[in-house]
């Protein structure tokens, strides 16, 4: 390709991108200077010139661009995003052909080949979702590719590259017949309200599917279930579902309160019967220790980074002592669910912040289940960090 720019890869770096990790960083790389206008196709060698990979400059997080291709003779034009987002539809049959859930990822980055891009799909609508301006570039072909190969409803898009990475407000249709919203998708039977219009939420995060079924299915009947950083409380909703016996949704957004009760409304279940409050987490725990409150069942799913006006909350240093508060609030022989979905830390390292809350807190604990991310948000190999939910449910014994 004769518009694409050669950039060497540095000695101590080119084992790992032979070994196909997909994200380029700058101190990899020796002439960062040639790397003008995000989009720019480059092509990555070693320091002796042998071909490494083909990918796109885009700054996203740490990096400042993707390999998409260790093919030499692969060029990255129309067929290339076709043939991915092809693979990746084909990979999805299965969800695609189930009634019960009508909701989940099409196309999750690069597990699917192509990093900074993610698709969704709810009930026919899609959702591109973009995190560079250089992914950007290509919007032409990731949407020629979809036209030609899904049935739609219609196509929105949100640009997450706004500075540090937010998302940049705008009118987000693309194509089709506008949605009218909100649109009622299905997760396991169960109704979820998606908004794809109202900023950068849209109303559930699918990557929690199989946690939630879990939680309805097996862990809620009876219980009295605290749900924390509730968002839209479709923790609370399965767990309702599941005939807990009380459930109470905790989020500071002022959001939360109606759209948890649109959620609960949807799926016949009278909202009056819980709780739903509207407070930083960390003072209701304060206030929960006060009345002397305790909760079977405590799922907590905190952001990898909050900030209210009296907390900040960073999960790699603060996860532990969270976990601890929670623990002083379950019952004995009760369940937590500790999730997050911060990519700085791995499993391992995520059962010693548990480890240590428990050990702090001079109580013994066993963890009975474990989560990823479902098959739906594909990871590869070479790249742990996209695997970054991490869900236990832990068992307080004592």
């Amino acid at each position: 390709m004769s518009s694409e720019t050669i950039l060497k890869v540095k000695q101590n770096h080119s084992g790992k991108y032979r070994k196909g990790y997909p994200l380029i960083s700058k101190n990899a790389i020796t002439d960062i200077k040639l790397l003008r206008e995000e989009g720019q196709i480059i092509k990555l060698t070693d320091e002796r010139g042998k071909f490494i990979g083909r990918g796109y400059y885009g700054h996203q997080n740490k990096g400042i661009g993707w390999v998409l291709t260790q093919k030499e003779e692969e060029a990255i034009d129309q067929g290339f995003f076709h043939k991915a987002i092809q693979t990746a539809v084909n990979f999805r049959k299965k969800l695609y052909n189930d009634p019960e859930t009508t909701a989940f990822r099409v196309f999750n980055g690069e597990g699917d080949g192509i990093g900074g891009l993610t698709i969704d799909y709810f009930d026919g609508y899609y959702l591109i979702n973009w995190y560079s301006e250089g992914i950007f570039a290509f919007r032409s072909f990731v949407l020629q590719s979809l036209e030609n190969l899904v049935e739609y409803k219609a196509i929105y898009e949100k640009k997450r590259f706004g500075k540090q990475g937010q998302y940049i407000d705008d009118d987000e249709f693309v194509t089709g017949e506008r949605g009218d919203f909100p649109i009622i998708v299905k997760e396991n039977g169960v109704n979820f309200a998606i908004y794809l219009n109202e900023g950068a939420m849209v109303g559930v995060f699918l990557d929690q599917r199989e946690v939630r079924k879990r939680i309805r299915d097996h862990y809620s009947k009876g219980k009295k279930v605290l749900n924390t950083f509730s968002y839209t409380g479709a923790f609370s909703l399965f767990s309702a579902l599941g005939s807990a016996s009380h459930t109470t949704s905790v989020d500071l957004a002022n959001r939360s309160y109606a759209k948890t009760i649109e959620n609960f409304s949807l799926n016949g279940i009278d909202y009056e019967a819980h709780d739903i409050i509207v407070e930083d987490v960390f003072k209701y725990y304060k206030y929960a220790n006060r009345k002397n409150l305790s909760f079977d069942l405590v799922i907590l799913d905190p952001p990898s980074f909050a900030r209210s006006k009296k907390t900040t909350f960073r999960a790699e240093k603060d996860y532990t002592a969270l976990l601890q508060q929670t623990i002083s609030i379950t019952e004995s022989m009760g369940t937590i669910v500790a999730s997050t979905n911060c990519s700085k830390f791995n499993m391992n390292k995520f059962k010693t912040f548990v480890d240590r809350a428990f050990k702090d807190s001079d109580h013994q604990y066993k963890i009975i289940e474990e989560y990823s991310l479902p098959h739906d948000f594909k990871s590869i190999p070479s790249f742990p960090e996209g695997n970054y939910l991490k869900v236990l449910f832990i068992q307080k014994l004592t």
